[in-house]
């Protein structure tokens, strides 16, 4: 999977909360200053070319919809986390957000069993 710019990550962040949309409408989406159309359509088609959208002609404009999941990227993520700056160690993780970040026992404890539940899934 390829990574996201910032700026991809932000329309991406629109395209996944709407499902599908048009340029305008996720310019709307935007805090003010909005971004110049150009802008936020050079990017969609960016989203396009990396795979992470559908473009579908609709009239005179077009409608991008999600192809990756939000799920899916925010996985990949995770992962390339872990494995980038805690050498592959779930554990390493949870103990530097539990030390720097003062995750509580409880939070620790429920990532545990939300990890517990996941494998079983699995299996």
């Amino acid at each position: 999977m390829k990574e996201l710019t910032k700026a991809e990550e932000q329309v991406m962040q629109i395209v996944w909360d709407l499902k599908e949309t048009n340029v305008r409408d996720a310019i709307a989406c935007f805090p003010d200053p909005k971004p110049a159309y150009t802008t936020v359509a050079t990017v969609m088609n960016a989203l396009v070319k990396k795979g992470f959208v559908n473009k579908i002609a609709q009239g005179k404009s077009h409608v991008f919809s999600v192809k990756i999941p939000k799920e899916d990227y925010s996985g990949y993520k995770a992962g390339a986390l872990v494995t980038n700056y805690f050498n592959g160690s779930f554990s390493r993780m949870a103990s530097f957000f539990a030390k720097d970040n003062k995750l509580s026992i409880q939070e620790l404890e429920e990532m545990i069993e939300i990890a517990k539940r996941e494998i079983n899934k699995e299996k």
